[in-house]
């Protein structure tokens, strides 16, 4: 059975598409920007900043599953520019500090609103 995981904790989707989504105890997750969920406005600043937001977004959206960063098994990032790798890491480490998620990184021509970063999830519930 599919359920449609929706919260206003997290920013809302802007198109035809789920926060995210639940199938058998997974926790597929849409792909978070850097949003703020409180009023709505876009961060523009560096690149730690924008991964910053949107892992705290993809936390968010994880807890209201029913889920934690800890059940997290893979995780996509698409980023603009590959050499912020480094700086992208730095924040991302204080979010999977063990056991961590597979993950795939992508370098992309161009994000939703010309964003840095867009990140996605799969965990378990």
């Amino acid at each position: 059975m599919k359920t449609i995981i929706s919260t206003d904790k997290a920013p809302q989707a802007i198109g035809p598409y789920s926060q995210a989504v639940e199938v058998n105890g997974m926790i597929y997750t849409s792909g978070m920007i850097p949003i703020n969920p409180v009023d709505g406005t876009l961060v523009t600043g560096p690149v730690e900043e924008q991964a910053e937001q949107a892992l705290k977004n993809l936390k968010i959206l994880i807890e209201e599953s029913g889920s934690t960063m800890d059940k997290v098994i893979k995780t996509t990032v698409f980023i603009k520019d590959m050499n912020d790798f480094v700086k992208i890491n730095e924040v991302y480490a204080r979010y999977f500090t063990e056991n961590c998620p597979a993950r795939s990184c992508v370098e992309v021509a161009r994000l939703p609103k010309d964003v840095l970063i867009e990140i996605e999830a799969i965990a378990i519930k």
